[in-house]
């Protein structure tokens, strides 16, 4: 699977564009700057506009090409991205974050949990995820997304999987996609918007 993504993004075009998802873009704009993380970061879009808006950014992927184009990305803007190459779950920090933002990060079932729990160890008291990813019913469009139903989410997956956190919002929407190459069109997707409130509620990594 890395050998594919390492494909796709080693070519010179950004083939998710270079414009912010519209989702995580509509939160950073009404909420002061702080720390983000972002996980699967793909090409940078998402990561070098919460720079240019004054957000102090980590962020990663497991594919160096996606690497290389997000640096590329935020030199071209004239901003600053820790942005590293790591598997989600060997990612790690002594950092804590005000906001997670997970955007398109498809997942099996058996890892996501794992995974998921993982990165809110990251998160402060009162720090926010935020997700946005295709709903099971996005198998039907042909506006991007995977083409395995057992990577795509529905409600219950999301809700139980941050159980653990305050859950402000939690929906399923039929949007148009307008994200490069890849994302256009109709789709089907679920956003999701929790807060950290205690941390005792958080399954710790080593438990798991």
């Amino acid at each position: 699977m890395k050998e594919i993504w390492n494909s796709r993004y080693n070519k010179p075009e950004y083939i998710y564009g270079i414009k912010p998802n519209n989702y995580l873009k509509t939160f950073i704009e009404t909420n002061n700057p702080g720390t983000i993380l972002l996980p699967a970061d793909g090409e940078g879009r998402n990561s070098v506009f919460a720079a240019i808006k004054g957000w102090q950014v980590d962020a990663f992927d497991y594919s160096e090409s996606a690497c290389i184009k997000a640096l590329n990305l935020a030199n071209k803007y004239n901003v600053i991205i820790n942005y590293s190459t790591s598997e989600a779950l060997h990612f790690k920090t002594k950092k804590e974050y005000d906001l997670i933002a997970l955007i398109y990060f498809h997942l099996l079932s058996e890892e996501r949990t794992l995974i998921f729990n993982h990165l809110i160890t990251f998160l402060k008291p009162g720090g926010h995820i935020l997700l946005e990813a295709f709903s099971k019913n996005q198998i039907n469009n042909t506006s991007g997304g995977p083409k395995d139903i057992k990577l795509l989410y529905d409600l219950n997956d999301i809700k139980n999987d941050f159980a653990g956190l305050n859950i402000k919002e939690l929906n399923e929407h039929e949007i148009t996609l307008d994200e490069g190459l890849l994302h256009q069109g109709k789709a089907n997707v679920i956003r999701l918007i929790a807060q950290k409130t205690s941390v005792s509620l958080i399954p710790k990594f080593q438990d798991l």
